[in-house]
This record gives C-alpha cells, structure tokens and sequence, in this order.
C-alpha cells in the first residue's frame, strides 16, 4: 500500500467587510509631467510690440533731427556793460579795485561796440586813437579822458578819492554806455554821423535828385 504525504494550505477566513461590500483596491498614481502647449499668438502680439516701439524711437529720432537747434542770442555789450558798472559800484568801499572795475567794463565795451583795441592799449595810445574817430562826439571824448585819467590816478598815484567822486565816475561811465548804444533809427532817417568834418555833404545828398514831373523839367 502506497502512502503520499501531503500538505494543504490553510488560509484564514478573512473576516467580512462593513456593510458586507468587499473593499476596492486603492492604486497610488505617479505624478505625470505638465505638457506645454506653445501660444503662438503672444509670441506674434510681443513681435508688434517691438516693432511698434523701435518705430517710434526711428520717427522720434528723424524729428529730432530735422528739429531747428534753439539759439540763444548773445547778451548785447551795452546789457553786459551796465551789468559790470552794478557789480563795480559793489566794490565801492576799495576805491582801487572799484577803479579797476569800472575802467575795464568801459575798456571792452568800447573795443566789442566800436571795434577799438582799448584793453591791449594803454590810456594815453587809447586816446590819441580817439581823437581821430568819428564814432564819438567831442563831449563823450573828452567825458572818456577825464575818466579814465582819473580812474589811472587812483590806480597809479594812490590817490584816495571820496565816495562823492567815485560815484561820478559811476555815473560818467553809466552815462556813456546810454548815450552810445545802439538805436533802431526811424524808417526813412538816416543816423546822424558824429562830428562830421565841415563842409562834408549829408547822408541825404548822396542820394540823387528825382526829377519832378510837373515842371516840365528833366
């Protein structure tokens, strides 16, 4: 008689489920990766964005060009002149240096208003070069070499002047700044030419004589 050992498995009963439903199998899903989806409409609104600003910069650039440049005029010599005299007339209380001042501004007034070589001259090679100039009446040259004479001897001699003189000094180069200015002459006036030598023909009788239709005259 043949006899075969053999072995069975036992499996535990397993106890039921709640509510007699058998429970499903729970599965823990891997997290997958973000697919892009490209926008190919942003791409293509950036683009005229782009362009739209380097036009701009392009037509801003050309106006700016064709932009006339501001141009400042230049301050007139008179306006400069006067300017001088007002900062001197500070320095009043150092009678040498206000001289100093005062004759200089008048100096490079003159050499800008009439082309003189004042400050590269000394007083008397300025005055003997104003004699022969018609550019200034007989009163304003002998106002200019009263003051400068006296501006060179509170210079040079240590003179020591009042405030009383100083001020007139002042005042005689404030005056010849006025007078000698430029002036927009009326329309058909011809300006006046200072000391003209006698004898010396009109700016009027330069122009010749027209002939007078009615009078039956050439």
């Amino acid at each position: 008689m043949l006899v075969t050992n053999s072995s069975a498995l036992i499996v535990p009963a397993q106890p039921p489920a709640a509510g007699g439903a058998a429970a499903a199998p729970v599965f823990q899903e891997a997290p997958k990766p973000l697919i892009y989806i490209p926008n190919h409409w942003a791409w293509f609104l950036w683009t005229v964005v782009i362009l739209a600003l380097l036009a701009a910069l392009y037509f801003g650039w050309r106006w700016w060009r064709k932009k006339p440049a501001l141009v400042i005029p230049p301050i007139p010599a008179h306006v400069r002149a006067r300017r001088r005299l007002e900062q001197a007339l500070a320095m009043i209380g150092e009678p040498k240096l206000f001289s100093i001042l005062v004759s200089g501004a008048i100096r490079e007034y003159l050499e800008e208003r009439f082309d003189f070589r004042a400050p590269e001259r000394t007083t008397e090679e300025f005055l003997h070069e104003l004699q022969s100039s018609l550019l200034l009446t007989r009163d304003q040259k002998n106002s200019l070499a009263e003051f400068l004479a006296s501006c060179d001897l509170i210079k040079f001699a240590k003179y020591e002047p009042t405030e009383t003189e100083l001020r007139g000094l002042y005042q005689s180069a404030l005056r010849l700044v006025n007078e000698t200015e430029p002036r927009l002459a009326p329309a058909g006036v011809a300006p006046p030419v200072p000391n003209a030598p006698p004898g010396a023909p009109s700016a009027d009788a330069s122009q010749p004589a027209v002939p007078n239709p009615q009078s039956g005259l050439p």
